[in-house]
């Protein structure tokens, strides 16, 4: 998915089975690769951390440490 220029980044509430909409958005913003993240594409997040990954392997690594 393409995404606008004038794309926001969404605000949310990271939950064990989904998240919430806190503020509008089309997108997140990976806390490890910095990689924009379409909301209908967000996959994986810590709830304990409150952040969003862009892949499996990078939300391995960042629950790991490394």
């Amino acid at each position: 998915m393409l995404m606008s220029p004038g794309g926001r980044a969404a605000k949310l509430h990271y939950m064990a089975n989904g998240f919430r909409l806190l503020a509008q958005g089309d997108h997140v913003v990976c806390a490890v690769s910095g990689e924009h993240i379409p909301l209908e594409e967000l996959r994986y997040w810590s709830v304990a951390k409150q952040e969003p990954y862009a892949s499996a392997e990078i939300s391995t690594k960042a629950m790991l440490g490394k």
